[in-house]
C-alpha cells in the first residue's frame, strides 16, 4: 500500500519535502558573504565549503555539477549563488535555473563584501516570501528520490540493518519509486555478487570496471587500507576485513529476484529513470549524502551500527540501527531502533515497515534526529589537487 506524504511540487515536476532558500558560495572566498546573508534573512541556509579556486578538468566539472545539483534539489525552493567572480556564479545559477525555480547570482569583485551582502540579502528576502507562499500537495512516498548509505557499520549492519534497508528498497521500487545506493569502495570483496544484481550484462560490466578503477588507484598508492577500510569503528564492531564489510553493505540492494539495478551513475548524476540505481561514489558519509543531494535525493536513509551522527543541510537523514547498545547510548541520533530483528521479535519485513513509517513521517514534515540536532555537513568530493 502506498505511503501518503505531503510535498512541494516544483516547477519541473519534482517533489521536495523541505522548502529552503539556499545561499550557495561558488568558492571558499565567498563563504563569508553567503553565511552573512543566511544570518540576516530567516528561512535561508548557506551551503559553505572550502573549494572552488583553481580547480580544472573533471574536478571542476564535478564541482559545478555538485553545486548545481544541490541548488536544483527539490528540497530547495529558490537559490542565490555568490562568487568572487561573476562568470562562475552565473554558470551555476544558469544550471539551477533550468529547473524553473527562482535563482539569482552575485559577484563580489567590483562591489566588495558589504554591498554584495546587501544586494544578495534583498533578493533573498524576495525568495523567502516566494518560498513560504508555496503549498504542499499530497503525494506518495515512492514519488521521492531516496538515497541509502550505511556508516560506522558493525556486525548488526550486515545481519539486520542493511537487509532491512534492502526490503525498504524493494517496497519503494515496486511502488514505482527511485532509490540510489553506492559506496564503490565498500563493495570490495563482494563485487562479484553485487554484479549479479544489475539489469543487464552491460551494466554489470560497467560497475565492475569502475570498481577495478578504484582498486588501481589504491594499488598505485602502495597503501594498506586497514584502518581506513574497514574503519577503526568497523573493526571495533567486529568487521575485521573489507570483505566482511562488503557482504553486509550490498544487502541494501535487496533481493535480485525482487529488484535489479537499472543504471550506473557518475558522481552527482541524477537518475534518468525510476527504479534502483548505483552511483560510483565515495564511502565518506558527508561527501556521499552531498552527492546524493546533487542527484536529486529528497530524503536519505542511513543505517548505522556503532553510531554515525552525520546530517545534511538540505536532505533530511533518517538513521536506523540494529545495535541495541547504540540505540540506547546514542538514542538522540537514532530515528528507528530495529534491534529486535536480532532477537527474532520482528522479522525483516516488519522492520522495513517501521522504517517506511519513519520515512513517511519525515516526508510529511517531522524533523529527523539529525535535523533537530543541527547536523548539517555539506562536503564536496575532490578528484585531484587544485592548480
Amino acid at each position: 500500500m502506498s505511503k501518503k506524504i505531503l510535498a512541494y511540487k516544483r516547477e519541473n515536476g519534482s517533489l521536495g519535502i523541505r522548502n529552503y532558500v539556499a545561499i550557495i558560495p561558488v568558492d571558499d572566498l565567498s563563504n563569508n558573504a553567503a553565511e552573512s546573508v543566511a544570518k540576516i534573512i530567516n528561512g535561508t541556509i548557506a551551503l559553505s565549503h572550502p573549494y572552488g579556486r583553481l580547480q580544472f578538468g573533471e574536478d571542476l566539472d564535478l564541482h559545478f555539477r555538485t553545486l548545481i545539483g544541490n541548488g536544483a534539489n527539490p528540497n530547495v525552493a529558490a537559490a542565490i549563488v555568490i562568487g568572487i567572480e561573476p562568470n562562475w556564479a552565473k554558470k551555476i545559477a544558469d544550471g539551477i535555473a533550468q529547473t524553473g525555480k527562482p535563482v539569482a547570482y552575485f559577484g563580489i569583485e567590483g562591489y566588495g563584501l558589504l554591498k554584495t551582502i546587501e544586494r544578495a540579502s534583498r533578493k533573498a528576502k524576495e525568495f523567502v516570501q516566494f518560498a513560504t507562499a508555496q503549498e504542499k500537495t499530497e503525494a506518495n512516498l515512492a514519488d521521492l528520490i531516496i538515497s541509502f548509505k550505511c556508516g560506522e557499520s558493525d556486525t548488526t549492519s550486515g545481519l539486520a540493518g542493511n537487509p532491512t534497508a534492502g526490503r525498504v528498497a524493494e517496497h519503494l521500487v515496486n511502488e514505482g519509486g527511485t532509490v540510489i545506493i553506492g559506496e564503490t569502495s565498500e563493495t570490495t570483496g563482494a563485487e562479484h555478487i553485487l554484479a549479479q544484481h544489475f539489469a543487464s550484462k552491460e551494466l554489470s560490466d560497467k560497475y565492475l570496471q569502475i570498481h577495478r578503477n578504484y582498486l588501481k588507484i589504491i594499488e598505485a598508492s602502495g597503501e594498506d587500507l586497514l584502518g581506513s577500510q574497514p574503519t577503526e569503528g568497523n573493526i571495533a564492531g567486529g568487521l575485521t576485513t573489507i570483505e566482511e564489510k562488503a557482504l553486509g553493505n550490498i544487502q541494501k540492494a535487496g533481493r535480485k529476484e525482487k529488484i535489479l539495478i537499472q543504471s550506473v551513475l557518475d558522481l552527482a548524476e541524477k537518475p534518468h529513470t525510476k527504479g534502483l540505481h548505483f552511483m560510483d561514489s565515495s564511502s565518506a558519509a558527508a561527501e556521499y549524502i552531498t552527492l546524493m543531494g546533487a542527484a536529486g535525493a529528497a530524503l536519505h536513509l542511513f543505517i548505522t551500527g556503532q553510531g554515525n551522527i552525520v546530517g545534511n543541510p538540505i536532505v533530511p537523514v533518517i538513521k536506523i540501527t540494529a545495535n541495541p547498545k547504540t540505540a540506547v547510548e546514542m538514542s538522540e541520533h537514532i530515528d528507528v531502533d530495529i534491534s529486535s530483528v536480532l532477537t527474532h521479535e520482528i522479522n525483516l519485513d516488519q522492520a522495513a515497515d517501521k522504517v517506511l513509517d519513519a520515512l513517511t513521517a519525515a516526508a510529511r514534515g517531522q524533523y529527523t534526529a539529525a535535523e533537530v540536532l543541527g547536523q548539517q555537513e555539506f562536503v564536496l568530493t575532490r578528484l585531484y589537487p587544485s592548480a
